[in-house]
């Protein structure tokens, strides 16, 4: 279904639940919270997502993706845990976070619109407008939540959580 493959569907199914994840952590706290349940499952999730992608995905630009997230998602968490920056731990922990979930949406959004519904997607060439479109969208939400974010570190002026 939907041209995925078995190591395909599991990919999929692991790295899913960080989308829920991120949204109830962003609508609840105003970012990824590392140190709660939430945290910690979107973390293993968005870990699985992005080690399977060496297992599917063929384009270098998704294992630069995944490489990206890795490292953003790492950096993020040893920010949440560890104080190696001072009061900048907290602004570098958001941006990282943040900058996860855009990476683990931009993919989602892609391969969404290319492969529902199946046998007949909604976008069959990489220069849509409603793929563009909607990846344009995504670097917006990014920019404004982010901007939303870090003021909102800053009006509470203090690190840490």
């Amino acid at each position: 279904m939907f041209g995925i493959s078995p190591l395909g569907w599991i990919h999929t199914l692991g790295s899913l639940p960080a989308i829920p994840l991120a949204l109830y952590m962003l609508v609840r706290h105003g970012r990824i919270t590392p140190r709660n349940g939430a945290g910690i499952a979107y973390f293993i999730s968005m870990l699985i997502g992005a080690v399977t992608v060496f297992l599917v995905a063929h384009q270098a630009a998704s294992h630069g993706i995944a490489i990206a997230t890795i490292l953003l998602l790492l950096t993020g968490y040893a920010m949440a845990y560890r104080s190696f920056a001072g009061r900048a731990s907290s602004y570098i922990e958001t941006v990282c976070l943040s900058l996860t979930v855009f990476l683990l949406m931009v993919p989602s959004v892609s391969e969404t619109l290319r492969r529902v519904p199946d046998g007949h997607p909604f976008v069959t060439d990489p220069k849509s407008p409603l793929l563009l479109g909607s990846l344009a969208s995504l670097a917006v939400m990014l920019l404004v939540g982010l901007t939303v974010q870090l003021i909102a570190l800053r009006r509470r002026g203090k690190p840490g959580h």
